[in-house]
């Protein structure tokens, strides 16, 4: 494109020295003639360009397989373009035209090199702008942080960028300005503080996979609780359940602790880990009337039978005294809804028989006695999974007094 440009500024000069433009000829009548001339030159090949650019592309653009070019298309980076082909035109013109001129031939240089190069920028934006909606349309880096990496070379590119300007329009030398740069390093850490942060925090995001776009996070300390829209350099997006944005700054992921549910959601099954408590006042042994009752329970009648002639085998074998409840073994009513209640979470539907499946006593406290269920349920999608839960606990809260147990719960207060 340069040397394009050259023959065509060759090819020009005469035209331009003949109508005035000459060393030893200045005219102001002329320098306007010429300046509308070269405008004029300026939109043809602008026209020409946008033709080609923007026109025939797009029509190339439909006709090809792959889609990057429709984004390319989508985020006007033809259009742009075909801005910058008259301006270096101009660019390379305005020597010639003001040849004589030397401040105006400064001024005009400079504001249209300063032009250029944000019109450079502003292209190059619009190319990883394209780059980035055609990733993220791929399944493979749908869930990636692309739009951190995007700004960390667009802000790259920017400090370059008015590295450039700054030298243009105060004449200073690239490599003195990069030194002025450098020394000012600290000041510029303390602005692009969050940016390099966000940064450092977007890479250890995406080497170690610690978020994804989709993952349902919970961070308490921002009241965060939803699913990630949007990673970005400075900022994660979270759509809450209630469908509030709450805004996470970047570096936060790497720096506080925060729920993944990443896991549970590719898994086989999503945790239940819920406990009552019972009134330890109310757990004793069994009788034999208690257990010719409890055979009524189809679920535990078998084990009932076998588990009751075990105890009499070993009670026999060692002659114990069973007037008196205490002595030898013996089954008791918690023991037993224990055995009920996991037998009757082997039998749910609701959940992953491949999976833990619990019921446990856990340490017991000053309000009773915890009887906690562990097991997953085979359906993740949440309310689901709250109506799989409350299921289990509406049996379990209504079959305990069948074993003449009592859950705990505070007495009330009466006015």
């Amino acid at each position: 494109m340069p040397n394009l440009l050259d023959k065509i500024f060759n090819f020009l000069y005469p035209v331009f020295r003949d109508w005035g433009m000459s060393r030893n000829v200045a005219s102001y009548t002329s320098l306007i003639f010429n300046i509308a001339i070269l405008i004029a030159l300026a939109y043809i090949i602008y026209y020409v360009a946008k033709f080609i650019l923007v026109t025939l592309t797009a029509i190339f653009a439909q006709r090809t397989k792959t889609k990057f070019d429709d984004y390319l298309i989508q985020n006007k980076t033809t259009r742009y373009t075909a801005y910058l082909i008259p301006f270096f035109f101009i660019y390379k013109a305005v020597p010639v035209i003001l040849d004589r001129y030397e401040y105006w031939e400064s001024i005009f240089g400079k504001i249209v090199g300063i032009y250029i190069v944000l019109l450079g920028l502003w292209i190059v934006r619009t190319v990883f702008n394209s780059l980035r909606d055609y990733l993220k349309q791929k399944p493979e880096y749908s869930d990636k942080p692309i739009d951190s990496f995007v700004q960390v070379i667009m802000i790259v590119l920017w400090i370059f960028g008015v590295a450039m300007i700054i030298s243009t329009l105060f004449g200073i030398k690239k490599g003195e300005l990069l030194t002025i740069l450098g020394t000012l390093s600290a000041i510029i850490i303390l602005i692009f503080r969050d940016t390099i942060l966000g940064f450092v925090s977007s890479v250890q995001v995406a080497i170690n996979d610690m978020v994804r776009i989709g993952d349902w996070i919970t961070m308490d300390k921002f009241g965060a609780d939803g699913d990630v829209i949007e990673i970005n350099l400075t900022t994660v997006k979270v759509r809450n359940f209630d469908n509030t944005i709450t805004t996470i700054p970047t570096y936060a992921l790497s720096s506080d602790s925060f729920q993944n549910w990443r896991g549970m959601q590719k898994s086989d099954g999503r945790r239940i880990k819920r406990h009552v408590l019972i009134k330890s006042s109310t757990i004793r042994f069994l009788n034999d009337e208690d257990l010719q009752q409890l055979r009524k329970v189809q679920l535990i009648t078998s084990y009932i039978d076998s588990r009751q002639a075990e105890i009499e085998k070993y009670n026999d074998l060692r002659g114990i005294d069973k007037t008196l409840s205490l002595n030898g073994r013996n089954m008791t009513n918690l023991g037993l809804f224990r055995k009920y209640i996991m037998q009757y979470l082997v039998d749910h539907p609701g959940l992953n028989k491949n999976m833990h499946i619990m019921c446990r006593q856990l340490q017991s406290t000053a309000h009773g006695v915890p009887l906690e269920i562990y097991v997953f349920s085979s359906d993740k999608r949440w309310a689901n999974y709250e109506y799989i839960m409350a299921d289990i606990f509406d049996h379990v809260m209504a079959s305990v007094k069948y074993f003449d147990l009592e859950i705990f719960e505070l007495p009330s207060t009466l006015n």
